[in-house]
């Protein structure tokens, strides 16, 4: 019998307890150097382990929602270039080096297992098609997955252009885009002309002067993923409003010194986690999340608010949980760690899981107003920007008034209008500035 070698879970960063969510071989199958066994994914990204050398599978030791680190046993697999025991191990080794050459090739890999219908290499196929092979698993990321889910696709009827037949993004749109214009599905109609999306442009930039090709990093890369579904799929609003944070800005500098004896920096982030707090509590439906259905709302009696964090890779999003049953000062000290461990790289996927509500602060770089993308299945969430001193006009005793220097804070509340009306968000933002203009309401 053939030589059988454990493949083990390899060195995948710093991510620890990681979740299956695919497992694309079974035993018997025939896999060469590099295929993908498994699919991995966190909060924030997701990745593919592949096969250390080509074989076939004797046994899997891991099955979809386990959770995996490094050096735990994935399966088993009798090596392709092992020598035969007997007559009837010879056609396996043989089949499994046959596997391995054709990786050296320039032709399209074939699907691992054996009773998949072909499916042709032109444009993709039209719905009306029969069935393919209940047995056979398409080739693609779980972005694009759950991509092709939102918009009705079956990925087993396309086929894949990306690197070793995997299914993209580009290649839904397409099968979406042929299936409208061959009329097997109505296209919608807007002011007289149909719904749907033009190429992207393919221009060549280097015929109009120099340029430098970057790769994406892979966190921007997933992040812009999630990004996009999140555009596309809710239907946002954002609330604009200022609060005058004159008086809270001078209590957080009386109190930064006792802070800074303790080891960590009293920002004014950490105010706005627990004045949002207090806002939620009142407003309980911006504490919530649609359910899968989009049919009930659940609403959630614990508050994980996210803190989004700029790191040079990008944007990470730590939760800060319970935040509810934090002082200023915890909270403060608990923004320094987090912030820390995202800039290392060292957050873990549950550390960025269970938020509730979401903070973007842009307040140290600058600007008046963004609108920030909510961070589904969250259904708000608040953007700051740069605080500004400017005149505002002070009502005074005897109807009297007069212009005095404050202190704004320019606030962005996006928010799903499926869940929440204008009006309701404007009641939210007059409720989060009264507590930031009197942080002494968080405490009632």
């Amino acid at each position: 019998m053939n030589a059988v070698t454990e493949v083990l879970i390899p060195d995948i960063g710093d991510f620890k307890d990681i979740d299956v969510t695919e497992v694309l071989v079974k035993p018997g199958d025939i896999v060469r150097a590099e295929q993908s066994l498994i699919t991995v994914e966190s909060e924030k990204a997701s990745m593919e382990i592949p096969s250390p050398l080509a074989g076939v599978v004797r046994e899997v030791r891991i099955k979809v929602g386990d959770r995996v680190s490094q050096g735990a046993l994935l399966l088993l697999l009798e090596a392709a270039d092992a020598p035969a025991a007997g007559a009837d191990q010879a056609p396996v080794a043989a089949q499994a080096a046959a596997a391995t050459r054709e990786e050296k090739t320039e032709e399209m890999p074939q699907p691992a297992a054996p009773t998949v219908l072909p499916v042709p290499a032109a444009a993709p196929v039209p719905y009306e098609v029969p069935p393919v092979d209940p047995l056979f698993k398409p080739h693609a990321s779980p972005s694009v997955r759950l991509f092709a889910r939102e918009l009705g696709v079956d990925l087993a009827r396309l086929q894949g252009t990306g690197p070793k037949g995997r299914i993209l993004r580009d290649d839904v749109r397409l099968f979406v885009k042929t299936a409208l214009q061959a009329g097997t599905v109505p296209a919608a109609k807007t002011a007289g002309m149909p719904f749907e999306l033009p190429a992207w442009p393919n221009v060549d930039f280097s015929k109009f002067g120099p340029v430098e090709t970057k790769p994406l990093s892979r966190l921007r890369r997933l992040a812009g993923a999630n990004l996009h579904r999140n555009w596309v799929s809710i239907p946002h609003v954002t609330q604009f409003d200022e609060a005058d944070i004159t008086e809270l800005e001078s209590f957080r500098k009386a109190s930064a010194a006792d802070s800074e004896r303790q080891g960590f920096k009293l920002t004014l982030l950490a105010f706005l986690i627990k004045a949002s707090v207090t806002t939620l509590r009142q407003f309980p439906n911006f504490n919530a999340s649609l359910d899968a259905k989009g049919e009930n709302l659940v609403v959630k009696k614990y508050f994980h608010v996210g803190v989004a964090v700029d790191t040079p890779d990008g944007l990470v999003v730590p939760v800060i949980r319970d935040a509810d049953r934090k002082g200023i000062f915890d909270l403060a000290r608990e923004l320094g760690e987090v912030s820390k461990a995202a800039r290392e790289k060292k957050l873990k996927p549950g550390d960025m899981q269970g938020g509730t509500f979401s903070i973007s602060s842009l307040g140290g770089i600058g600007g008046l107003a963004f609108t920030p993308i909510i961070n589904a299945p969250e259904v708000a969430i608040l953007g700051v920007s740069k605080s500004v001193t400017r005149p505002v006009w002070i009502d005074g005793k005897g109807g009297e008034g007069q212009f005095r220097p404050r202190l704004m804070l320019p606030l962005s509340l996006s928010y799903d209008h499926r869940v929440i009306d204008g009006a309701d968000a404007a009641r939210f933002t007059s409720c989060l500035v009264n507590v930031l203009g009197d942080i002494r309401r968080s405490l009632l």
